[in-house]
């Protein structure tokens, strides 16, 4: 059966509801359409949602084989495990990313033919990420306990950690969802961007570094944490391994206030994600 009658036909049997009545009356469409982008990730595959914790466990398996031949540890004791959940962060926004570009593109049939509001399109591409993200997590946190890396005195950060990413992720996939169906443009940009991204980020290397290549007076090295995935790396790491979320030698030009602009960057792009599909809303038909 075709994934777009079963969504359609929940949406057919209420003929008062409209666009303006609000995402919390919409949770049957959102559970679908989650449900369809996560089977389609891994349609036609035997191991089916068995890839989720698969992934993980060959990804670490990998970059300990790639650390080990390279001797690439950059000074820290825990390098792999700090690299290996740096990883796995970032694959949950890439992944919102790649995927949001044809949230809606790709929907162009319901969109014309179904009233609905449109931001369910993209946002449940990046809750279908949140559920994969949150299933990998699960062998990186066996990994990190097996490792002896696991500390979770912390642990209470984990949930503004993925709260804040979440946001992130659904305003980058409102964004790039609705950007890509004016300018097709948008896709070729990302794959460029995306590798941009990823390099600024402190993925694979310290938040010292970073800090330190910044030149700037130390009372401006914050500036590095507009980039919101500094922040959210840093208090994943913070919950998961217990790393300190800024280096001591930073913390006393402005303490606490650096991890707050990575959140307010987050909401920010989630509240610009929100506005731009708004203002392109009732254009869709016509362009599609």
């Amino acid at each position: 059966m075709d994934p777009r009658a079963q969504i359609a036909s929940p949406v057919a049997v209420q003929p008062g509801w409209t666009r303006k009545t609000g995402l919390a009356k919409w949770n049957g469409l959102v559970r679908i359409l989650v449900l369809r982008n996560l089977s389609i990730r891994y349609k036609g595959s035997a191991l089916g949602f068995f890839w989720s914790l698969l992934t993980p466990a060959l990804t670490i398996a990998m970059y300990a084989i790639f650390a080990s031949i390279l001797k690439f540890n950059r000074g820290q004791p825990a390098y792999l495990q700090y690299l290996v959940t740096g990883i796995i962060v970032w694959n949950f926004t890439a992944g919102t990313l790649n995927d949001s570009l044809f949230s809606i593109a790709g929907n162009a049939n319901l969109v014309k033919k179904v009233s609905f509001p449109r931001a369910i399109l993209p946002l449940s591409t990046a809750l279908a990420n949140c559920v994969n993200f949150l299933l990998t997590a699960l062998p990186l946190a066996l990994y990190l306990a097996l490792t002896g890396t696991l500390h979770l005195r912390h642990v209470a950060w984990l949930a503004p950690a993925v709260a804040l990413h979440v946001a992130l992720c659904s305003g980058i996939a409102l964004l790039a969802g609705t950007l890509n169906v004016f300018f097709r443009d948008v896709q070729h940009a990302v794959g460029v961007g995306q590798l941009a991204w990823f390099f600024l980020s402190p993925v694979f290397y310290g938040l010292d570094l970073q800090l330190g290549a910044v030149p700037v007076p130390d009372v401006w090295k914050g500036i590095v944490f507009v980039n919101p995935m500094t922040g959210i790396l840093a208090m994943y790491r913070y919950a998961l391994m217990g790393l300190p979320m800024v280096p001591p030698e930073w913390e006393a030009a402005v303490p606490g206030a650096w991890i707050a602009i990575s959140a307010l960057v987050s909401v920010a792009v989630l509240l610009l994600g929100m506005a731009v599909l708004r203002a392109g809303d009732r254009k869709f038909g016509d362009v599609l």
